[in-house]
Formats: C-alpha cells, sequence, structure tokens
C-alpha cells in the first residue's frame, strides 16, 4: 500500500468528520481534495464504496427516525439518475469531468453561501427534481450531497431525521454507482484490502462527527466548510487552465 492511500484514508476521516458536523456529506470535500493525489477515477470508485459504509453508520448512529415519504420521492429518482451519471464517465473524457466537478462544486458553494437554497418550497416537484440532479452530479462528478441537502432542508427536519433520511437516500444512491463504477473497473480486486480501513474510518468519523456536533455552533461551521470547498475547487480550476 503506498503513501497515496494513507493520504487518501487521512482525508476520508477529515472528510467524514466535516461532513456529518456540516450535513453536506463528506463527498463534497472529500472527492476534490483527494483528486489532487489520487486519479480521478480511482477516486469516484473508492469514494463510492467508503461511502456505503459511511451511510449505514449514519443510519444507526442518528436512529431517531427517517422520513419514509421524502426518502421515496427523492431517493428513486436519485438512484436512477446516479447509474446515468455513473455509466457517463466511461464516456465523456477525464479532464472535462474534472472540470466540470470543480466549476458546479463552486456554484454550489456560492449558491450556499448566498442562502439560495433556502428559497426552495416544500412540494413533491423539488424532491423529484433534488433527486434527479443530486443522483446525477453523484454519478459523474463524485458528490451530489449538496443539492440533497439543499432540498431536504426546505422540510424542515430535525438534524437527527435529516441526517438518517439523506444517509438512507445516499445509500441506495452509493449503492448503485458502486456496481457501475466497479463494471468499469474504478475499483478492482486489488482494492478490496482497502474495505476493513474504510470501515474503520467510516464509523470512527461518523462517531466523532456527531460528537464535535454537540459543541460547535453549526451555522459559523457551514461557513468554514464552504471556504475551504470553495477554495480547493478555485485552486483545482486554476491549475485545469494553467496546464
Amino acid at each position: 500500500m503506498n503513501q497515496g492511500f494513507y493520504l487518501f484514508f487521512l482525508l476520508a476521516l477529515l472528510a467524514e468528520i466535516v461532513g456529518t458536523i456540516s450535513g453536506f456529506g463528506s463527498s463534497i470535500l472529500f472527492v476534490p481534495l483527494a483528486s489532487y493525489f489520487i486519479d480521478f477515477k480511482l477516486v469516484l470508485g473508492i469514494t463510492a464504496v467508503f461511502h456505503v459504509f459511511s451511510n449505514l453508520s449514519k443510519i444507526f448512529l442518528f436512529q431517531k427516525g427517517i422520513d419514509k415519504n421524502i426518502a421515496i420521492k427523492l431517493g428513486i429518482p436519485a438512484v436512477l439518475f446516479v447509474i446515468l451519471g455513473a455509466y457517463l464517465t466511461s464516456v465523456i473524457p477525464l479532464e472535462e469531468i474534472e472540470l466540470s466537478m470543480n466549476l458546479i462544486i463552486l456554484a454550489l458553494t456560492i449558491l450556499l453561501v448566498s442562502g439560495a437554497g433556502k428559497k426552495i418550497k416544500q412540494s413533491n416537484f423539488n424532491l423529484y427534481m433534488g433527486g434527479i440532479l443530486s443522483g446525477f452530479l453523484a454519478g459523474l462528478i463524485g458528490t451530489g450531497g449538496a443539492i440533497r441537502g439543499i432540498t431536504l432542508a426546505a422540510f424542515g427536519l430535525e438534524k437527527d431525521v435529516f441526517i438518517a433520511t439523506s444517509a438512507l437516500i445516499d445509500l441506495g444512491v452509493d449503492s448503485s454507482r458502486t456496481v457501475v463504477y466497479i463494471l468499469q473497473g474504478y475499483f478492482t480486486k486489488e482494492h478490496i484490502i482497502l474495505l476493513p480501513f474504510l470501515i474503520l474510518i467510516a464509523i470512527v468519523g461518523s462517531y466523532l462527527g456527531k460528537k464535535i456536533l454537540a459543541y460547535l455552533p453549526e451555522k459559523y461551521f457551514h461557513y468554514v466548510v464552504l471556504g475551504v470547498i470553495g477554495t480547493i475547487s478555485i485552486l483545482q480550476t486554476i491549475q485545469y487552465f494553467s496546464a
């Protein structure tokens, strides 16, 4: 196991803690950061597998309740469209996917900071559209949690219900894209050795995130996280055009 994977584990743990605390999910921070050090398609494959265990941990730790109605209406479109997005990663050139990832994450960061997402209304249409967009982006660029979070926020769910419902939806999304990524060779037999580490990181990161959440002013922490994410996206976009 080379140094790249040790760094991957450290980033995964940090992203899992931050993702649990912020409510955005770990991939919005982890995918652009990890792609600095590891091949992007490998990042997609390992992140999808990692998130399966991450979501199981969150469902267990935040099992106060799951809104089944929202989970079905948002989750089914997300699962269908994540398959499409994941398939397109084998068709669209890698450089274009990475550039799209940075630009989309930067746009989402601006949207979240501006508070524009709070204007979304409670409706079945918005649930379906939130599922379609979040699923498609998760498959294509590795992260769709921000769109799902914006959509869920409109329904005023309690924190534990919010996290558990989002994790259940994400479990379906990540399980589906994992299958597509494996078929496309993004996660192979040689990576099976990573599974015990990913399971441990998912459990420890979710647990630490839940504990820290009780002591941090969540509102301000969101802005710090978004600032880091936005900076990473800008630097990678500059790097793309400077190459």
